[in-house]
This record gives C-alpha cells, sequence and structure tokens, in this order.
C-alpha cells in the first residue's frame, strides 16, 4: 500500500516536472524576441498538432515576418489553427483574408475552398437555425462559380446537397409545428416557401396536402372580410394537388376540402 502511495506521488511529481518544464520552454519562446526562433517553434508545434501553442507563437512572428517571403505560410497555417480549434468563423475570416492578401499564392483555391468549408462545419442538426447552412451553400456555391474546373467540384455538390436537404428538412418541419399549433397563416407561408424553394421536393406532397389544411382552416377562421378570397384560394391549392396526385388515397378528402370552399364561398356571396 505505502509502496503504491510513493509510486503515485513520484509519478505525479514526474507529470509536474514535466509540464512546468514544457511551460517554461514556451514562455522562453514566446519572450525571446527571437523571430527565427519563435518561427522554428511555431512551425514544430503545428506539426505537433498543438495548435493553441502554435497560434500563440504564429501571431507574435506576424510583426517579424509581415511583408517576407514567410508571410504566407504564417497566415496560412494561422488559419488552419483556428479551423483546427473549432473557432471555425475565425477560421473562415483568416482564410478568406489569406486569399485577398495573397492572390497570387498556388494555396489560393485551397484557403477559398477552407473558409467555404469553416461554414459547413459550422451548420447544426436540422432542428436549430440554419443560417450558416444558408451561408455554407452561399459560399461553396460560390467556389464553384470561380473554380470550375477544381478537383473539389465533387465535393462541394455533395455538400451543397446536404446542406439543401437538411434546409429543405427544416422548413417542412417548421410548417408542420406551425400547423400543429394551429398558426394556420404562419403554416401556409411556410409551406409556400418549402415548395417555392424546394422544387421536386421529397416532402412535396405532403407539404401541399398540409399547405391545403391549413389554407381551409385560415380561411375558416377568418373574419369575413377575408373568407372569400382565402377560399379562393384554398381551392386553387386543391386544383393543383388533384391535378399532380390524382391516384393518391387522400386525394377524397382534398376534393371534400375543395368542394366546401366552393360552398362556402357560395354562402358568403347569397
Amino acid at each position: 500500500m505505502k509502496y503504491t502511495s510513493v509510486k503515485y506521488l513520484f509519478s505525479m511529481v514526474l507529470a509536474a516536472l514535466l509540464i512546468s518544464s514544457c511551460t517554461t520552454e514556451f514562455e522562453k519562446v514566446r519572450t525571446s524576441n527571437d523571430p527565427q526562433l519563435i518561427l522554428k517553434k511555431a512551425n514544430a508545434y503545428f506539426k505537433d498538432e498543438d495548435y493553441v501553442s502554435a497560434q500563440t507563437l504564429y501571431e507574435l512572428a506576424v510583426q517579424f515576418f509581415r511583408g517576407k517571403e514567410e508571410a504566407e505560410d504564417i497566415f496560412f497555417n494561422i488559419a488552419y489553427t483556428y479551423y483546427h480549434t473549432a473557432e471555425y468563423i475565425t477560421a473562415s475570416h483568416y482564410f478568406n483574408n489569406f486569399s485577398t492578401t495573397f492572390y497570387n499564392s498556388k494555396k489560393k483555391e485551397e484557403a477559398d475552398f477552407m473558409s467555404a468549408y469553416s461554414h459547413y462545419r459550422l451548420s447544426p442538426n436540422f432542428k436549430l437555425d440554419q443560417s450558416y447552412s444558408q451561408k455554407s451553400v452561399e459560399a461553396l456555391q460560390a467556389f464553384v462559380t470561380k473554380y470550375p474546373d477544381s478537383k473539389r467540384i465533387p465535393e462541394c455538390n455533395k455538400l451543397i446537397d446536404e446542406m439543401r436537404k437538411k434546409m429543405e428538412r427544416k422548413a417542412h418541419q417548421q410548417g408542420l409545428l406551425y400547423y400543429r399549433l394551429g398558426q394556420y397563416q404562419s403554416a401556409v407561408r411556410s409551406f409556400e416557401i418549402l415548395l417555392k424553394d424546394y422544387p421536386g421536393s421529397a416532402f412535396e406532397a405532403e407539404a401541399k396536402y398540409l399547405l391545403i389544411k391549413s389554407s381551409f382552416e385560415l380561411a375558416e377562421n377568418s373574419v369575413e372580410e377575408k373568407q372569400e378570397e382565402r377560399f379562393n384560394e384554398t381551392i386553387a391549392y386543391c386544383k393543383k394537388y388533384m391535378d399532380k396526385f390524382k391516384d393518391r388515397k387522400i386525394s377524397k378528402e382534398v376534393k371534400d376540402i375543395y368542394e366546401k370552399s366552393i360552398l362556402n364561398i357560395k354562402k358568403i356571396r347569397a
């Protein structure tokens, strides 16, 4: 028991000494004011995937090498340190700045791709706000336009499809939520946006069906002055549905809503 305790204590002391040694080495380099040493250690930390230490030293090195040949690699690696530490907004900013600053660099295409890809990494679960997914799509589409012959085009297209499917699913869930909450006007607007932004959507049939039901409920619960206009909108949605999905089981329900809407308009006009 005593031997185990002594062995554990020795291990803890050794670990503390090693940490202290490493910290001392880093601090000596950081405060050395020696540009070559700082850059050399920054590159070593970067190679060893110690991106936090590398980032600190690279940002010190910038002041010494700005405008010099080494600056290109320094700025490029700084961008990657932010990427590898999951600071994707800052990473995208640094990659974009690199592309603008070193516009003749052989790494420009990679920097532009990584700027877009950093937005992709910010894209959340489909249930959450999809602003970053939209930014990702826009950035990746801009890359495809800028580099039409790039070997990265297939990957970009794959990522764009992934983001669009996620946004499409989010739009469908949003409309469904509004429908279930009885917020029919918002549901109508959501389903209209889904059908407009994602033609041929996997959710098309269901979205059009729920659009009809939301529209009918909205019309029935509207003030008298707006009822006729809204029942007419429901009729238009029904016609589009019945023209495209004639053999669906729920077509009978859609037809019933269609006929009820016509009857309601007649009552309003009577």
